[in-house]
């Protein structure tokens, strides 16, 4: 299985367009938002979330060029951890695609279609297939999906739809034994986590925020935690439960946000991360499991 990181910033990207921040203005490598390719033959593919990003990361990315017919894109499957705008608005990008299925939280269909109307607009172009995340093959890749969270996002905020409304993903190659889990967003260590990422390969896990007050910090607004308010567990947290884990598996963050001060490659957070044994892959970054 192959897989690239197209982008690996939150929403609004790295640096972000309306912020002075300490990050945003230290010349820090840039990262467009979060989204993965993954393909079993390299010739088909299939996307991990949708980031309004997404025109330019497939023009960057050879593989997921058009072609070789006039209309052929080698794009399959979209796969949506969540219903967040971040991680949707690609989709409308993606709307002259004649034939797309899209997989992602009960929950998230609802809102696209009530809350934001991704799936009306799109209707208008093509008829795409909409499924709940379930277990799943795509194209002999097994494809497993575990809850998360319940954060709606702010559009969506007064919808009863039942959860859950994040979802992370476990991608299996039965053929190498090659295993991806990505988990962009946790606001919590969920029940039966480490199960699911037993035995991965790589886990491309919730780096949204380094510390839980950065944004408090960055903003001058106390109503924004990275836990509570804004539905991530920063990597100070998590980082700790990554080190002297048994196996092989390598620990990867993704979903940095542009006040996370670990963009920065030469910051002491930056080195902390990779002191600890895990990764801060720029775009790009291609694995082969």
């Amino acid at each position: 299985m192959k897989v690239i990181l197209l982008g690996t910033a939150a929403g609004g990207g790295f640096p972000q367009w309306n912020c002075a921040c300490t990050t945003c203005t230290s010349g820090s490598p840039p990262r467009t938002q979060d989204s993965v390719a993954f393909s079993a033959d390299g010739r088909t593919w299939h996307l991990l979330n949708a980031s309004p990003d997404i025109r330019a990361q497939i023009l960057a990315t050879p593989a997921l060029r058009a072609g070789p017919g006039p209309r052929e894109t080698p794009l399959r499957t979209v796969l949506l951890t969540d219903a967040e705008l971040d991680h949707t608005l690609g989709l409308l990008m993606l709307r002259e695609a004649a034939a797309l299925t899209i997989h992602a939280p009960a929950a998230a269909l609802h809102a696209l279609t009530d809350h934001f109307p991704a799936r009306p607009i799109i209707s208008q172009y093509h008829d795409w297939t909409w499924l709940p995340s379930t277990e799943t093959t795509v194209d002999g890749l097994r494809i497993t999906s575990l809850p998360v969270s319940d954060k709606q996002p702010k559009y969506a905020r007064s919808s009863t739809h039942p959860g859950p409304w994040v979802v992370a993903y476990r991608i299996h190659d039965p053929t190498t034994g090659g295993t991806l889990v990505y988990a962009p967003c946790l606001r919590t260590w969920p029940p039966g986590f480490d199960a699911f990422a037993n035995g991965a390969n790589v886990v491309l896990l919730d780096g949204t925020f380094y510390r839980g007050s950065e944004f408090t910090t960055a903003t001058d607004n106390a109503d924004l935690t990275a836990q509570q308010s804004m539905g991530h567990l920063p990597i100070t947290t998590t980082l700790p439960t990554l080190t002297n884990r048994p196996g092989t598996t390598r620990w990867a963050y993704t979903h940095l946000n542009n006040t996370n001060p670990a963009v920065d490659p030469a910051g002491p957070e930056h080195a902390a991360v990779v002191g600890a044994g895990a990764e801060l892959p720029p775009d790009g970054t291609e694995f082969t499991l």
